[in-house]
């Protein structure tokens, strides 16, 4: 966009007093600026700079500016226009201000000043302090002409003509971003490993509880295998038992057949008993009467004596049967009594087959709990916590991942700072706009009747040939003629400027060009040259020779020194 300067207000800055001096920029397109010697004609140049870059243009210290009879309110308000937007930035010192208006509204100052500054310049103005020097002005105070700056402040200035600093700016973007990136690799590798010892820790951890846990289970199964092959133990020793009571049952199978001969045979002897009980009695009657007591008849003393003999006869053979039943009964009671023996020793071993059966419910009950205790033990084997490995692995894939990323993105960042360095994009750019300069260039130093072949490089070195060929260098020139290239290289820069639409500006100062090296063909030249300039231009020129040409120019201000203050004369 182009840069319209319209006014410029200045007060308590140098010479210039507590009453603003103002000056149309855009009133006229030429304008000559008039005054002896230390009247302040320079001034407008300091305001102009010191309003834009907060700096003054003459090598000074800034609190220099400040007017010192007043010493205070020093105050520079500048007005333009970039497009369609209306801008006035207003700065001064003693007390500080600085304060940028778009459109009558001032623009949020939160920012520090340094970044306000650099809004001023990058998003408003778009020209840094040394092209506006460049571009604008040319003072013989402080200005450097181009071809006396070191080659990276050429550059610079190109740069800014040709609008492609922002590859510059990019460059060093990308600088800082490769720069980032190759820390964040550098972490990135340092997780890498950090991640990697982290897993193998866990891991040998996790081994390390596996195996506790599956000595435990070992343990377990140790325990359960003792009580198993204690219940196997204890069915053995059943079995035998068992077959001790089956052979103690088989010795008293007799048992039943011999209680029911052992009670038959004292039934018998019962019943003998009470045969021998009647026999006794009857003998005894027969011992005591002699007669019938029922009839009272005498008894027969042979049938008395028959009947005694038969029934002692008798007796004795109940007796004798007696002692051979009780013999028989004694033999059945001492067997009895043998089989009550083997029975104690079958009912002694049945508790015995009771407690080993019980030792047995114990021990599968143990084997049961120990079963459970197992179960869970192979489960905690099986169930080591890996949940801790698992985010861990997952962010060792996520940092691989980010890896593979920054390692493309330090690719990308490869290619682009390859791109946006000198020899890049910029040397394309740069390299076809140099032909078009160097016209430009020979164009202005025709005019300047200097008759020379002025060629800069891609790398902004000069060539300069005269019209036999012989080969120059800036400084073989004589002051006047360099005067002329400096002339030539700035008119050239402003026509590229706006080709380009970069930095493109309505305003040019000449501060005693026409006062210096320049000779009177030169001054003709330069005057006549600046009249071919567009015609939107405003041109000014400070001399103190003014009266010798001041009907070359549209308009002329003179300034006045009245009572140590400088005022423009009426």
């Amino acid at each position: 966009m182009r840069i319209h300067f319209k006014k410029v207000k200045y007060k308590n800055i140098l010479s210039t007093g507590n009453n603003f001096t103002t000056i149309e920029l855009d009133g006229s397109p030429t304008t000559l600026i008039t005054g002896s010697n230390g009247s302040g004609k320079s001034t407008l140049l300091d305001a102009i700079v010191f309003g834009l870059y907060g700096k003054p243009f003459r090598k000074i210290n800034k609190i220099q500016l400040v007017n010192s009879i007043n010493q205070k309110a020093m105050l520079v308000e500048i007005y333009f226009s970039v497009g369609m937007v209306n801008y006035m930035v207003r700065r001064g010192m003693k007390p500080n201000v600085f304060e940028i208006y778009k459109d009558g509204e001032m623009i949020n100052q939160d920012a520090a000043a340094r970044d306000y500054q650099s809004y001023l310049e990058s998003n408003i103005l778009g020209i840094n302090y040394k092209s506006f020097n460049q571009i604008v002005v040319l003072g013989s105070a402080t200005y450097v002409p181009f071809m006396e700056l070191p080659a990276q402040q050429r550059r610079e200035i190109i740069e800014d003509l040709l609008d492609i600093q922002v590859f510059s700016t990019m460059g060093l973007l990308a600088k800082d971003q490769i720069t980032a990136n190759k820390q964040m690799i550098s972490e990135n590798s340092y997780k890498t490993e950090s991640t990697d010892s982290s897993i193998k820790l866990v891991k040998e951890n996790n081994e390390e509880i596996r195996k506790i846990r599956e000595t435990e289970a070992e343990k377990i199964r140790d325990k359960m295998k003792t009580y198993i092959d204690e219940v196997e133990s204890k069915k053995e020793a059943i079995e035998t038992v068992e077959e001790d009571i089956r052979v103690l049952y088989e010795s008293i199978a007799d048992k039943k057949d011999l209680r029911t001969k052992f009670d038959k045979a004292n039934t018998l002897r019962a019943d003998m008993e009470r045969n021998r009980l009647n026999f006794e009695k009857e003998l005894s009657f027969y011992h005591d009467n002699d007669n019938c007591p029922t009839c009272k008849q005498g008894i027969d003393h042979d049938f008395k004596n028959n009947v005694v003999e038969e029934k002692s006869k008798r007796k004795l053979e109940i007796e004798s049967g007696l002692h051979d039943i009780a013999e028989q009964i004694k033999g059945y009671q001492e067997r009895l009594d043998a089989i009550s023996k083997v029975e104690d020793e079958i009912q002694e071993k049945t508790f015995e087959i009771s407690e080993i059966k019980a030792e047995i419910r114990s021990a599968k009950a143990a084997l049961g709990t120990l079963k459970c205790e197992l179960e869970s033990a192979e489960r905690e084997v099986e169930e080591v916590d890996t949940s801790k490995l698992q985010k861990l692995e997952a962010e060792l894939e996520k940092i691989k991942a980010q890896r593979i990323e920054l390692l493309e993105e330090r690719e990308v960042l490869s290619i682009v700072s390859t791109i946006l360095k000198d020899g890049g994009i910029k040397a394309r750019i740069i390299s076809q706009y140099i032909p078009v300069m160097n016209k430009l260039i020979n164009k202005y130093l025709a005019a300047f009747d200097l008759f020379v072949d002025f060629q800069l490089d891609e790398n902004f070195n000069e060539v300069i040939k005269s019209r036999f060929r012989d080969n120059f260098s800036y400084a073989s020139f004589s002051e006047g003629e360099k005067l002329r290239i400096t002339l030539s290289i700035m008119l050239a820069w402003r026509s590229v400027a706006k080709l380009r639409n970069s930095v493109s500006t309505n305003l040019l100062i000449l501060d005693e060009t026409l006062d210096g090296a320049l000779d009177s063909v030169g001054i003709e030249s330069l005057i006549e040259t600046l009249h071919t300039l567009n015609s939107d231009d405003n041109i000014f020129v400070i001399s103190h020779r003014g009266d010798q040409f001041a009907e070359k120019f549209d308009t002329a201000i003179r300034f006045d020194k009245v009572k140590n203050f400088s005022e423009i004369a009426a």
